[in-house]
C-alpha cells in the first residue's frame, strides 16, 4: 500500500484529504506538527512513498520542512499551499517540488498529482549497475541477489552517490546533504565509504564503483 505523509496544520481540511486518499486506497499519516512529522519521518522513512506539503504551518516554514525531509530521504513531494504567487512556486521548484498545487482544490486534483508523480519516479526506480541491483523507491539494495544491510548513514550516502551518478560528491556535501552532524571529521566520512566499499564488494585500490577524488571526496561510476 502506498503511504502518504501529510503535513497540514488546517485540520478540517487534513481530514478531507486523508479520508478521501483512503478512499483511493492510499494510507495517509497526517501531522499539523512539523515538527512531530519530521520525528516521525526521521523513524520510518522507508514506510512513507510520498509528501504532501503545506507551507503555512506552525514552528517551521514550509520551505525548511521541505530541506530536512529531503536531507532524511530522497522522497516525492507535492506542496500544497494557499502560497500562489510565483515567486513562491518558482522557489518550490528550485528547491526540487515535485508539483505544487495551489488552494482551494478538489481532492480529486491531488489524487491525479500523486498518481502523475509516482508514475515518474516509477518509471526508473530499479536498474542495475554491474553486480548492484538498486531498488530507489524502496531504498533496497542486492549485491548479487542478495539484500546489502546497510546503516541509516550508510544507506544515505549510498543514494546521494546512486542520485549524482559519475559527479564528484564532495566531503562536505555528504556532512551536509546526509543526517550526519554538521560537525563530523572528513575520517568519520571516509570510514563510512570504507564500510559501504566492503559491502558492495568494492576496493579503493581496484574500485569497480567508487572512485576517491584526491583532495576532494568521491565519485561512484557508471559506466554500463
Amino acid at each position: 500500500m502506498i503511504k502518504v505523509l501529510l503535513i497540514e496544520d488546517d485540520l478540517v481540511l487534513q481530514n478531507l484529504i486523508c479520508e478521501y486518499l483512503e478512499e483511493y486506497a492510499y494510507s495517509c499519516s497526517a501531522f499539523a506538527n512539523p515538527l512531530d512529522a519530521l520525528d516521525s519521518f526521521k523513524d520510518n522513512s522507508d514506510d512513507f512513498t510520498i509528501a504532501i506539503l503545506d507551507l503555512g504551518l506552525p514552528n517551521m516554514d514550509g520551505f525548511d520542512v521541505f530541506k530536512k525531509l529531503k536531507k532524511i530521504k530522497d522522497i516525492p513531494i507535492i506542496i500544497s499551499t494557499a502560497r500562489d504567487d510565483i515567486g513562491n512556486k518558482i522557489y518550490g521548484f528550485e528547491l526540487g517540488t515535485d508539483d505544487y498545487l495551489s488552494k482551494p482544490y478538489e481532492p480529486r486534483e491531488l489524487v491525479l498529482r500523486i498518481e502523475a508523480t509516482l508514475k515518474r519516479y516509477n518509471k526508473s526506480d530499479s536498474f542495475k549497475i554491474k553486480d548492484l541491483s538498486i531498488d530507489k523507491n524502496n531504498s533496497r539494495i542486492f549485491l548479487s541477489g542478495v539484500e546489502i544491510e546497510f546503516t541509516k548513514i550508510e544507506k544515505e550516502i549510498f543514494f546521494l552517490f546512486i542520485n549524482n551518478l559519475n559527479k564528484i560528491i564532495s566531503r562536505e556535501d555528504i556532512v551536509k546533504k546526509t543526517s550526519l552532524n554538521d560537525d563530523t571529521k572528513n575520517r568519520t566520512v571516509d570510514m563510512h565509504i570504507s564500510n559501504i566499499r566492503y559491502k558492495i564488494d568494492d576496493s579503493s585500490k581496484e574500485p569497480k564503483y567508487i572512485k576517491s577524488i584526491w583532495g576532494i571526496g568521491y565519485k561512484f561510476f557508471y559506466d554500463n
